[in-house]
């Protein structure tokens, strides 16, 4: 099982300590429900109507007092579609239990342990030339790019995912809304 207390201090400094901010603006709906700055990732998640399948993920690996606990945590959150653009079966292979290991990792791939927002993270890609890596929760490295306003997030094998809806204010972190499922290098 993965450990959160036995990340990377690396990935921490690599995103910046930016969890003691307060930040004034206001949250965007997402998936029709409002979301709100002083509630965990867990309790805005359970109320998007475009989230139904990450949250039954999160329940099958377990991972629901994790990320309903201190953080900081960066999560970057596939909505339902892109779940379901996943290979046929997928998702129901996933989700029965004699898989929750791998559920598991390729959930702690969407985590990162740190706050960052989307001016955060397009600032550490100019700093670093275009893009810039992070370690993820999962053990995974994902390759963040900024242009004209945009973030993108690419896994090891190549899968790039939009974020559609950045800055999403968690009390333990924040959430931006991606289009794609990232997963550990195959």
């Amino acid at each position: 099982m993965i450990s959160i207390r036995a990340l990377s201090v690396a990935a921490v400094l690599s995103f910046g300590a930016l969890s003691g901010v307060a930040y004034a603006q206001e949250n965007p709906e997402v998936g029709g429900a409002p979301m709100y700055a002083d509630k965990n990732i867990v309790e805005n998640a359970v109320n998007s109507a475009d989230h139904t399948t990450l949250v039954a993920a999160v329940q099958a690996a377990g991972l629901v007092e994790t990320l309903s606990g201190e953080g900081p945590f960066t999560v970057l959150a596939p909505v339902n579609a892109a779940f379901e653009a996943l290979p046929a079966g997928t998702v129901d292979t996933l989700l029965l239990p004699e898989n929750k290991d791998q559920l598991t990792q390729i959930l702690t791939c969407h985590v990162i342990p740190a706050r960052a927002l989307s001016t955060d993270i397009v600032s550490m890609v100019e700093a670093d030339g275009g893009e810039h890596v992070v370690d993820t929760v999962g053990g995974c490295k994902l390759t963040l790019k900024a242009e004209g306003g945009n973030v993108t997030v690419t896994d090891e094998n190549g899968t790039v995912a939009n974020v559609t809806i950045p800055d999403v204010i968690q009390s333990n972190g924040v959430i931006h809304v991606i289009d794609a499922v990232l997963t550990p290098k195959m």
